[in-house]
């Protein structure tokens, strides 16, 4: 492979990682040491790591090794009193965007098959909606016996990703198939499953994070809005195979290299860098809680405390994703809408006003507490509208909606713009660009 060749496929990787949180669990196998440097990579390539130690995993390696690796403490009981007063093992299981158990074992291989749940790791696998990934390692006449092959077929039919095993000296002495495969081998299987070449060839635009309006040079009025979703979405539509334009209002949020990145502050900066460059896109996702109003009038100098009374005069922002969506050729347009009530209604009536292909819609503030949906946390729901259809996304990390949303903009896509009817663009929109109406915010 070419040096050029090794730099794009690391890079993909890298991108497909990014963000991710990943379960790995260790079973009881010489090849154990091998996980330790597993998640120095997968950390390496951005990646959030958990472990999950069986009891005879720490026969091979202690999990202090693991804990100083993965900066993250280790599990290893189910009935673990501390741990399952909050229901440790199902939050684990939805806190995964993969679960990868490496070493797996011929006993934990059987198990999974088995559908056991009597330690915590094969307990958190079952309760998982994630891609379930094992990377079997056992003595080459182990993997051979047909008890073996037989439950590594039957997980193979339930979904389950069997990476290897490889082939070559084992610790016994002995040679064959058996040998955990390499943890490179591994990160890269891992980042295939969440590269689904969906959106191959399109470029998809996604703004993101708040904007701030000022008062004068050093205050402002803005909102909560931490940027998470935007970015994931960002990073779902890159996994996807699109060529992705992040415009990110400010956020602290890190997007991994191949994916454009335009910061802006203010809204019309955003409505600004939207212009120039929704001309070339195919997909719109409008995931900016953009400011629905601003200072009339910003003060040149600093406003200076007094005992009187302030008043603000406001005046409405511009409200970019109507002035994309209303264009006469325009992109594929996704809102969002971030709801105190009513949230069915509220989507609806911005997915029938603005004219648009699809919405999300999340609860915020008291509202969202039943899915930790608040501003800044790391999971979310997600209620998706379209005309003639809708769709619901439970509660989860924020990496793996996206993913789903992704997914769902993809299908929708193909069904309105099918293969060879051309992609439409927006042209002629600078006059309108001034046009005022209420703006869709993001869920956090």
């Amino acid at each position: 492979m070419s040096l050029a060749a090794n730099f794009a496929r690391l890079a993909r990787i890298m991108l497909n990682l990014s963000g991710k949180h990943v379960l790995l669990g260790v079973t009881g196998s010489i090849a154990a040491y091998k996980a330790a440097e597993l998640v120095r990579r997968l950390r390496e390539h951005g990646a959030s790591v958990r472990v999950v130690m069986t009891q005879a995993a720490t026969a091979f390696v202690g999990p202090l090794t693991f804990q100083a690796l993965s900066g993250e403490p280790v599990r290893q009981r189910l009935l673990d009193a501390d741990a399952e007063a909050a229901m440790g093992h199902i939050d684990l299981a939805r806190w995964a965007d993969v679960v990868v158990v490496a070493p797996a074992s011929a006993d934990f291989l059987a198990r999974l098959a088995q559908g056991r749940a009597d330690d915590l790791l094969a307990a958190l696998c079952l309760a998982t909606r994630a891609p379930l990934v094992v990377a079997p390692a056992m003595n080459q006449q182990m993997w051979a016996a047909s008890a073996t092959q037989d439950n590594a077929a039957l997980l193979r039919r339930r979904g389950v990703h069997v990476l290897g095993p490889g082939v070559g000296e084992q610790a016994c002495g002995e040679v064959g198939p058996g040998r955990m495969v390499e943890p490179g081998d591994i990160i890269e299987g891992i980042g295939e499953l969440f590269a689904t070449g969906s959106l191959a060839g399109r470029t998809v635009l996604v703004t993101a994070g708040a904007t701030r309006e000022a008062l004068d040079p050093v205050r402002f009025l803005s909102n909560h809005s931490s940027g998470k979703m935007g970015t994931q979405v960002a990073i779902a539509a890159a996994e996807a195979g699109a060529h992705v334009v992040l415009i990110a209002g400010p956020t602290d949020q890190p997007v991994p290299p191949g994916i454009e990145r335009i910061d802006v502050t203010s809204a019309q900066e955003m409505l600004e860098a939207v212009l120039a460059h929704v001309v070339s896109s195919d997909i719109f996702v409008a995931a900016a809680a953009v400011a629905d109003y601003r200072p009339r009038h910003p003060h040149d100098a600093k406003i200076k405390k007094s005992e009187s009374i302030l008043t603000l005069e406001l005046e409405p922002c511009p409200d970019i994703l109507a002035t994309v969506s209303r264009s006469l050729q325009r992109p594929f347009c996704v809102g969002f809408a971030a709801e105190t009530d009513a949230l069915e209604t509220h989507a609806r009536d911005k997915l029938r006003r603005k004219g648009l292909d699809m919405i999300a819609a999340n609860w915020v503030g008291p509202a969202a507490a039943a899915t930790n949906g608040t501003f800044g946390s790391d999971t979310n729901a997600l209620q998706i509208f379209w005309p003639g259809g809708q769709a619901e996304l439970p509660s989860g990390s924020k990496s793996r909606l996206a993913r789903q949303l992704v997914a769902l903009i993809a299908q929708r896509y193909r069904t309105v713009r099918p293969a060879g009817a051309g992609s439409a663009r927006v042209v002629n929109m600078a006059s309108r660009a001034g046009a005022p109406s209420e703006n869709d915010e993001a869920g956090a």
